[in-house]
């Protein structure tokens, strides 16, 4: 693969530009509790079931292991209740997000501005949802967050999850870049994977949630973005 001038950037939300996984985690079981359910997900089953990209499709998955033989007309009072599950658990997120419970992870801002700053154009590929990111970056960046951004793809527009390539594949098309110009940022295997198919190089910050996945074909894996700017991202790209 032929490396072109870089020219864009590509950011995950969730694990990526913060740690947000033990607040998600929380908003799940505030809203499992709400509806009188039974359902209760510690640290362990949660860092299991975050192998499953997407909080609906992560519910749906809990719920197949818990009854493997639900039929067809029991699948649709499922996605009924998953829907109306991950609305509550959104709104506590939200709240909490507005409280402070979550920040971004160390130099990722300073990256941001310094990459914006240089002209490079950045974007966003995630399977979580819009209300989520507006929450966080809203919180971290100001109203105007959005104005940093080229592309914004997320779970309302690229069904198909990760480790699928599509969120990945719609960025770089409304990017109007090749994946060779692109570097995207990850924390997560089945991010790692769906950036790889989607021909980006790409550079990984692993959370406690997703230390222990295999992140083999990355550029880097770092402990976090701190100190990293755009001059060193250049020069890793080169050297690799």
């Amino acid at each position: 693969m032929t490396s072109a001038a870089l020219q864009g950037l590509i950011f995950d939300v969730d694990g990526t530009l913060a740690d947000t996984e033990t607040v998600h985690l929380a908003a799940f079981n505030q809203a499992f509790a709400d509806l009188g359910m039974d359902w209760h997900w510690d640290e362990a089953l949660y860092t299991r079931l975050l192998e499953v990209s997407g909080g609906k499709e992560r519910m749906q998955h809990y719920w197949q292991q818990m009854r493997p033989d639900m039929r067809a007309i029991d699948a649709m009072a499922v996605e009924q209740t998953i829907a109306r599950i991950h609305e509550i658990k959104t709104a506590h997120y939200e709240a909490a997000v507005n409280d402070g419970a979550v920040r971004l992870r160390p130099g990722v801002l300073a990256l941001i501005e310094e990459a914006f700053a240089a002209g490079l154009r950045l974007a966003i590929a995630t399977t979580t949802s819009p209300v989520n990111i507006a929450a966080l970056l809203r919180r971290a960046m100001g109203s105007d967050w959005r104005s940093r951004f080229v592309a914004v793809q997320d779970a309302s527009s690229a069904p198909l999850k990760k480790p699928h390539p599509m969120v990945y594949q719609q960025t770089l098309a409304q990017l109007g870049l090749p994946a060779t110009a692109c570097l995207a940022f990850e924390d997560s295997a089945n991010g790692l994977q769906s950036a790889l198919a989607a021909g980006l190089a790409s550079i990984i910050t692993p959370t406690h949630f997703t230390a222990h996945h295999d992140f083999a074909g990355a550029l880097r894996v770092l402990p976090s973005l701190d100190g990293v700017g755009v001059d060193t991202l250049r020069a890793w790209r080169a050297a690799a």
